[in-house]
C-alpha cells in the first residue's frame, strides 16, 4: 500500500509537470524591452520585473532599461522600490513603464499602502527628496512646512509616539541621511492600531532599505560650517549698575553704598584688576563663531535574493568658549546603521538591521552661561596679574610660587570670600568631565506567504530591542582664589598683598555619576489577508498583537504598551472605501476589571475622480472625500502606577501615640481608593479631501478635526467634602478620579504647485495649521466665574491686569489696596475684577493662549527653482496666536539681582510719562513682578529658516564609471526672524545663545 501511494505521487506529479515541459518547449518566446521612470520622469534602478508566464526576471539599470525574453502574451509584474506591483501586458516593441504618484507606497500603522487608498489625516514626507535641495541634520527640521498638521507636534498633542521601523525609539538616533520615509499619523482611524500609546498621534519613520543596482552605490556626503550667534543678553557695566543700585536704595528709604569717587573709578576703566567691569559675553571669553561638521557614507546593493544598506556617519561640534579647559569643549557623535533583506524562497522572506550610535561630549565643571546671567560685573577680576603684586611682599611672592594655576605664566585666579567658586576659576582650574552615551538598536522581521493554505493570506512578524547607557566621567579638581588688597602710595595702582581661599589640589581620582540604563523590547506578529472578489470588491484584512515595554534606570514599573488590533477594509471598485481599525488596548495601571478597553475607529472614503461624471474633466487628476471617526482610550496621562489605590505611610516622632511609652507613630493618609479608575478616552471625527489637477501641477489635501480627551485622571479635592483633607497632620483621603475633559478643534492643509516658466522648474509648497483648544470640564470651585478654567484654552496665560504705574502718594491712597506687599509710587497698579475691594489672586483674568501645544497658526512655505544644474530652495515657518510671560530674571530684577538694559527705562518721578519699567528696589517686588498682562508679549513670528543653493556636474562631463554624481551646496539656516518681539525672541538667558549656520556641502555618488 505505501509503494502504491509513492508511486500514484510521482505520476501525478509527472502529469503536472509535463503541460508545462510541453508549453516551455512549444510556446514561442519574444524578447522584451523597456524602461521604467519614477513619476518625475527620472529612471528607476533596481526595479524587478518578472513574467508571469514563466520563470524569466529582469532588473532596471541606472538608466532606467530591462530586457527579458518571455512569451508576448505574458503579463509583466514591475516592482520598483517605494512603489505598489504595476502589471503590464509583454509586448515585442520596447515599452515604457511610467509610475505615477498614486503607485507609492506610504508607511502607516502596520502595513504599506499606495497614496490613492491613504486612510484619513495622514502626511508623508520622503526625506531623500528633501535632502537633494535642503541637507539638514535633524529629522524633524522645517517638516512644518511639508506637513500640515505638525508644528513640533499633532494636531496640538503632545507626548507623539515616535516609532523608528516599528519600534518605539528616541528621535534624535537617527540622522536624516538614514531615514527613507516620515509619516506623520494624526487621525483616530491612523493611530487606533497602535493602542493606548498612539492615542495621541504618531510619526513612523522608516529607515532606508538596500536596492538592486547595476553595480554597488557608494555615496558619500561632507559637511563643514559655522555658527554665528544671533545676540547675547545685555547688561549694565558696573559704574551704571552702582549708580543705579543707589537709586533702588533711596527708593526704599536707604542710603546709598557706592560713593560718586567708587562709581568714578569703575566707569574710568583704567584698572580693570582692581575696578573689574566684566563683560561674561566679550570677545576675551568667546570666540566669535564656532565649527559644526560632518561626513555620511552610504553603501548599497544587491540582487533579487538579497539586498544590503549600510549608513556610516561621523558629526563633530566645538564650542563658544574660548578659555581654560573650554577650549577643549566638544561634542562627537560617531553612527552606524545597517539592514539585509533577503528572500529566502517564494514563500519565505527576512530582514535583519542594527544600528549603533556613539556620543561623546566634553565640558567644563561649572555653568557658565547661568553665571554670565546672574554675577554682577564688579564682584571680582577673573585674573590677577602677578606683575601688579609688590616685589617686597614676600608672603604674597610666595603663595604666587606655590600655585599651581599660574595662568599664561602671568595670572591668578581671582574670586572673593564670597566667590571662592566661580565660573572662570572653575573653568581654568576646576577640571573637566565627559558624557558618554551609547545606544545599540536591533530589529529582526520574517514574512511569508501562506497561499498554499489560502491565497491573500500572509503572515509577518517584527522583534526590536534597544539598549542605551549613558554616564559622565569628571575630574573635580581643588584650586585657590585670590583677593588683592590694592594701593596707590606709590603713585600708582599695585597690590599690597593676597588673601588666598582654598587649595590647589588634585585627587586624581576619575568620578563617575549619572549612570542611566535604558531597555525596550518591542513585538509584533500580523496576519495579513488581501483577495478580489468579481474584480470589483476588494477585501483586507489585519490581525495583529503587538507591544513593547520600556525599562528605565530608576523606575521601579516598566512602561508597557500591549494591544490586540484589528484591520478589516472594503472598497468597491476603488471607488468607496469602508475601513474599520480598532485595538483592545491593555494597561497595568488600572485596577483589575478595568485593564482592558476596545477602542474602535471607522473611516469612509470615495474616490470621486472615479465617477463618471467627472471623467470627462480632463483638468482633475484625483479627488477623494473621507470621514473618520472613533474612540481611543488611553493611559497616557497616568502619571504612575496603583493611583487606584489607597496609600498610608508611617513616620516617627509625630502627634499620635499608638500606645503608651516613649515610641511615638502616626499613619498619614495619601489618597483614597478608587477601584472604577479607568482610561481617559479619545473622541474624534475628521473630515477632509486629497485632490490632483493639471496632471498633478496642483496638488492639495487638507483636514478638519474635532476631538475630545474625555475622563483625564486628576486629584480634585472640590469633588468631596473639606474633610477629606487636613492640614496637620498632612493627610488626604481625596482618590484620583476621572474627570477633565479637553477639547481641540482645527484644521490642516498642504498645496503644492509644480510649474515650468522658461527654462526654469518651479515647486512652490505651502502648507498649515490652526487649532483651538478648549478645557470642556474641570473640577473647579472658583468664587467668581471669570477664573473657571472650564471654557479657557488648555494653555491659557492667567494674570493681573495692569493699569500702568502709580503716580504718587496721593494715587495710592485712593485706590484699591493691593495685597502683594508695600507700593510706591513706580509700582504696578492693577484692576479689582470682582470689585470687593482689595487686589489679589481673585482678580486674575484670562490673559492670552501660551503656545504650550505649539502656535495656534502654523505655517511653512518652501520654493525650489531648478534651472540646468542650479538648484535654489528658500525655506520659511510662521509662528502665530501665542504669547508668553517676561518673567525671567533679565526683566524681574529687584534685591541684588544682576541687572539688564531694560532697567533703563525704570520710573522715576522725572520719566513718570514714559517709562516703561517699574522703580527699581532693592526690596522684595513681589507686587511688581508677577503676572500680568504688564509682561505679556507676542511671539508672532516668521523665520526665514532655510536658504540653499546647489549645483551638480553634469553626468556627461563624469563618464558614469567610477564617479558617477558629484555636487556641491552652500547653505544658511536661521537666517531672519520677522516678528515684532524679534530681539525678545531671538533672546537666551541662563543658556548659550541661538545662532545662524552656513554650510558648504558636497555630495557624490560613486
Amino acid at each position: 500500500m505505501k509503494n502504491y501511494v509513492s508511486i500514484s505521487l510521482v505520476v501525478a506529479a509527472l502529469f503536472a509537470l509535463l503541460p508545462q515541459a510541453l508549453w516551455a518547449q512549444t510556446t514561442p518566446k519574444t524578447t522584451i524591452s523597456g524602461l521604467v521612470r519614477s513619476p518625475d520622469g527620472a529612471p528607476v534602478e533596481g526595479a524587478v520585473v518578472r513574467s508571469d508566464q514563466d520563470a524569466a526576471e529582469a532588473v532596471t539599470d541606472a538608466t532606467g532599461a530591462f530586457s527579458l525574453e518571455t512569451s508576448p502574451s505574458a503579463r509583466l509584474t514591475i516592482s520598483a522600490p517605494g512603489f505598489q506591483p504595476r502589471e503590464v501586458d509583454a509586448t515585442a516593441e520596447d515599452l515604457t513603464v511610467d509610475l505615477t504618484a498614486a503607485d507609492a507606497l506610504v508607511q502607516v500603522a502596520y502595513r504599506q499602502v499606495d497614496s490613492d487608498h491613504l486612510p484619513g489625516a495622514v502626511s508623508v514626507v520622503n526625506l531623500p527628496d528633501i535632502l537633494d535641495e535642503n541637507y539638514i541634520t535633524y529629522p524633524l527640521d522645517g517638516l512644518e512646512a511639508y506637513a500640515g498638521g505638525f508644528n513640533g507636534n499633532l494636531w496640538g498633542m503632545t507626548d507623539n509616539l515616535v516609532l523608528i521601523d516599528g519600534v518605539p525609539r528616541e528621535i534624535g538616533s537617527i540622522m536624516p541621511t538614514e531615514i527613507e520615509q516620515i509619516t506623520f499619523l494624526k487621525g483616530v482611524a491612523a493611530v487606533a492600531l497602535y493602542g493606548s500609546r498612539g492615542a495621541k498621534g504618531v510619526i513612523a519613520i522608516t529607515t532606508k532599505k538596500g536596492r538592486i543596482h547595476d553595480r554597488q552605490q557608494i555615496r558619500v556626503r561632507a559637511n563643514t560650517g559655522q555658527y554665528v550667534p544671533k545676540q547675547y543678553p545685555k547688561y549694565l557695566g558696573s559704574a551704571e549698575y552702582m549708580t543705579l543700585y543707589n537709586e533702588a536704595r533711596r527708593n526704599d528709604g536707604l542710603e546709598p553704598l557706592y560713593s560718586d569717587e567708587t562709581i568714578y573709578n569703575y566707569a574710568a576703566g583704567l584698572n580693570p584688576y582692581r575696578y573689574p567691569n566684566v563683560n561674561y559675553y566679550s570677545p576675551e571669553y568667546l570666540k566669535k563663531t564656532y565649527n559644526r561638521s560632518d561626513a555620511t557614507m552610504e553603501i548599497s546593493g544587491g540582487n533579487a535574493m538579497a539586498r544590503y544598506y549600510t549608513n556610516v556617519g561621523f558629526w563633530t561640534e566645538g564650542s563658544l568658549m574660548n578659555f581654560g579647559e573650554a577650549r577643549n569643549n566638544y561634542a562627537q557623535r560617531f553612527n552606524i546603521r545597517g539592514n539585509v533583506d533577503i528572500d529566502l524562497n517564494d514563500y519565505i522572506s527576512c530582514e535583519i538591521g542594527a544600528a549603533a550610535i556613539y556620543y561623546n561630549g566634553r565640558g567644563v565643571n561649572t555653568d557658565y552661561w547661568n553665571s554670565a546671567a546672574t554675577l554682577r560685573p564688579y564682584r571680582f577680576a577673573p585674573l590677577i596679574p602677578i606683575s601688579m603684586v609688590e616685589e617686597s611682599d614676600e608672603a604674597s611672592q610666595q603663595l604666587i610660587s606655590n600655585s599651581n594655576h599660574l595662568i599664561d605664566g602671568q595670572y591668578l585666579l581671582g574670586g572673593t570670600q564670597l566667590d571662592q567658586t566661580n565660573p572662570f576659576a572653575a573653568t581654568y582650574a576646576g577640571g573637566y568631565n565627559k558624557f558618554t552615551s551609547r545606544q545599540f538598536q536591533f530589529n529582526t522581521g520574517i514574512s511569508a506567504n501562506l497561499r498554499n493554505l489560502l491565497k491573500g493570506l500572509t503572515f509577518q512578524s517584527r522583534f526590536g530591542v534597544d539598549y542605551q547607557t549613558s554616564y559622565n566621567q569628571s575630574y573635580n579638581n581643588n584650586y585657590a582664589v585670590y583677593q588683592p588688597t590694592w594701593n596707590t602710595y606709590a603713585g600708582f595702582d599695585q597690590i599690597s598683598s593676597l588673601t588666598k581661599y582654598g587649595q590647589d589640589s588634585k585627587s586624581g581620582v576619575q568620578n563617575i555619576s549619572g549612570s542611566w540604563y535604558g531597555q525596550t523590547v518591542a513585538f509584533s506578529g500580523q496576519f495579513n489577508y488581501q483577495t478580489t472578489v468579481r474584480d470589483d470588491h476588494h477585501l483586507s484584512a489585519m490581525l495583529i498583537a503587538a507591544g513593547f515595554q520600556q525599562a528605565r534606570s530608576a523606575m521601579y514599573h516598566k512602561t508597557s504598551n500591549a494591544n490586540l488590533g484589528l484591520h478589516l477594509g472594503y472598497d468597491f471598485r476603488n471607488k468607496y472605501f469602508v475601513d474599520f481599525n480598532g485595538a483592545l488596548v491593555h494597561s497595568a495601571k488600572l485596577p483589575k476589571g478595568n485593564r482592558m478597553a476596545p477602542s474602535p475607529s471607522v473611516s469612509l472614503g470615495w474616490l470621486v475622480s472615479e465617477e463618471g461624471f467627472l471623467k470627462s474633466v480632463a483638468a482633475l487628476d484625483h479627488l477623494k472625500l473621507y470621514a473618520s471617526a472613533g474612540v481611543l482610550h488611553t493611559d497616557l496621562d497616568i502619571d504612575d502606577y496603583y493611583l487606584y489605590q489607597s496609600i498610608y505611610t508611617q513616620t516617627d516622632g509625630s502627634w499620635y501615640s499608638w500606645r503608651d511609652g516613649a515610641l511615638n507613630r502616626s499613619t498619614d493618609s495619601r489618597r483614597g481608593e478608587n477601584p472604577d479608575l479607568t482610561f481617559a478616552r479619545r473622541e474624534e471625527l475628521n473630515l477632509g479631501l486629497e485632490a490632483s489637477l493639471f496632471n498633478r501641477a496642483l496638488t492639495l489635501n487638507g483636514s478638519v478635526f474635532a476631538n475630545k480627551l474625555k475622563g483625564n485622571v486628576v486629584q480634585a479635592s472640590v469633588l468631596y467634602p473639606s474633610y477629606f483633607a487636613t492640614g496637620w497632620p498632612n493627610s488626604s483621603f481625596i482618590p484620583y478620579v476621572n474627570y477633565d475633559d479637553d477639547q481641540r478643534i482645527g484644521f490642516d492643509f498642504n498645496v503644492n504647485l509644480n510649474r515650468r516658466l522658461g527654462q526654469v522648474d518651479w515647486t512652490l509648497g505651502l502648507s498649515g495649521m490652526y487649532f483651538e483648544t478648549k478645557a470642556t470640564k474641570r473640577a473647579e470651585m472658583y468664587e467668581n466665574a471669570y477664573q473657571n478654567r472650564a471654557g479657557k484654552p488648555l494653555d491659557a496665560i492667567w494674570g493681573l491686569e495692569s493699569e500702568g504705574f502709580f503716580r504718587d502718594e496721593e494715587d495710592i491712597l485712593n485706590a484699591t489696596p493691593q495685597a502683594f506687599g508695600e507700593v510706591k509710587p513706580g509700582d504696578l497698579k492693577y484692576k479689582d475684577q470682582n470689585g470687593d475691594g482689595v487686589i489679589d489672586t481673585q482678580d486674575e483674568v484670562y490673559l492670552g493662549r501660551g503656545g504650550w501645544f505649539g502656535a495656534p497658526l502654523t505655517t511653512g512655505v518652501h520654493l525650489t527653482a531648478k534651472w540646468k544644474n542650479f538648484t535654489l530652495f528658500a525655506l520659511g515657518v510662521g509662528r502665530f496666536g501665542a504669547q508668553a510671560m517676561k518673567d525671567n530674571a533679565y526683566f524681574w530684577v529687584d534685591g541684588e539681582d544682576k541687572y539688564s538694559v531694560v532697567v533703563r527705562d525704570r520710573w522715576t518721578e522725572a520719566t513718570a510719562a514714559t517709562a516703561t519699567y517699574p522703580r527699581l528696589t532693592t526690596l522684595n517686588s513681589n507686587n511688581n513682578f508677577r503676572a500680568s498682562d504688564f509682561w505679556l508679549y507676542s511671539t508672532n513670528r516668521f523665520d526665514l529658516a532655510k536658504v540653499q543653493l546647489s549645483y551638480q556636474l553634469p553626468a556627461g562631463v563624469l563618464g558614469n564609471k567610477f564617479l558617477r554624481e558629484l555636487g556641491v551646496y552652500v547653505s544658511g539656516a536661521n537666517l531672519l526672524t520677522l516678528a515684532p518681539e524679534r530681539e525678545m525672541l531671538e533672546l537666551n538667558v541662563g543658556s548659550a545663545p541661538q545662532t545662524r549656520f552656513y554650510n558648504l556641502g558636497v555630495k557624490a555618488l560613486f
